[in-house]
């Protein structure tokens, strides 16, 4: 398995996630501090680049491959979460997970948040929500591959969890057919 920590600022948690996944897992951590480069070890990577910068994220891709667990604990900026999710999450696989958490900031001006702007990620997260029930919309909201690639979206204090997975339940042909019960 493949674990992608962004932000990785004093390296402790990279270790605890190669204790917790065991010898066989790789750990890439990312973080735009050049010092955080010291953190790697036998199983653990860390590059160093913008976590919203499609190149250096394609990059990592291409070194690593697909990351199963994705962890966003970067800059907290919305914009950077926003555009981090749009690129990684299509490329997590089935039976994979993406979080993000501190998602307090979300509310922060600071951060680009705040209740009412749309472009907080907690409000951005809303309109995948009506994705992951598009098929029981009765046609007011067209399915997407996030409706087909989603199992589910738990949402916790200040942290998001997005679980892929064949969604068997609902198949375009069960729809189809009138196969799901009202």
């Amino acid at each position: 398995m493949t674990f992608l920590e962004i932000g990785v600022a004093k390296g402790g948690s990279l270790q605890m996630w190669r204790r917790y996944f065991g010898p066989l897992a790789r750990i890439v951590g990312i973080n735009i501090d050049k010092k955080c480069k010291s953190h790697e070890a036998p199983g653990v990577f860390v590059r160093i680049g913008d976590q919203s910068d499609p190149v250096f994220l394609q990059s990592l891709i291409d070194e690593f491959g697909p990351f199963d667990v994705v962890l966003d604990d970067g800059s907290h900026e919305m914009d950077h979460l926003r555009r981090t999710f749009a690129f990684l999450y299509p490329l997590v696989p089935k039976n994979g997970v993406y979080m993000i958490e501190d998602l307090h900031t979300a509310y922060w001006d600071k951060f680009g948040g705040g209740h009412d702007k749309p472009d907080s990620f907690i409000n951005y997260a809303k309109t995948p929500v009506d994705e992951l029930n598009a098929d029981h919309s009765r046609g007011a909201i067209e399915p997407t591959p996030f409706t087909r690639q989603t199992y589910s979206m738990c949402f916790y204090d200040s942290m998001i969890a997005f679980e892929k997975g064949d969604v068997w339940r609902k198949t375009v042909a069960q729809i189809t057919e009138g196969r799901l019960k009202e």
